[in-house]
């Protein structure tokens, strides 16, 4: 089986590490990120085995990258 470079976004949820693998929509989670990475990886080759991998999909078609935006203190109902 050929090797594939895939890319694991990890974010830290309100009591594990949460991972998702953006180019297959598959996500995954554990208690250090290690394990949220070793569970993704696990959890990739299970859905490739199952699914296949979709049309095309390649790493560099994926951009990963952050950005800030402003945000309010208080939160305001919108009215319609």
């Amino acid at each position: 089986m050929a090797k594939m470079g895939l890319t694991a976004i990890i974010r830290k949820g309100e009591k594990q590490f949460v991972a998702l693998c953006p180019e297959l929509d598959v996500v995954s989670e554990g208690y250090t990120v290690e394990v949220a990475i070793k569970n993704l990886k696990e959890a990739c080759e299970l859905y490739i085995e199952e699914m296949g991998l979709p049309e095309g999909i390649s790493s560099g078609d994926i951009l990963v990258t952050s950005f800030e935006v402003k945000s309010n203190e208080t939160a305001e109902a919108i009215r319609a």
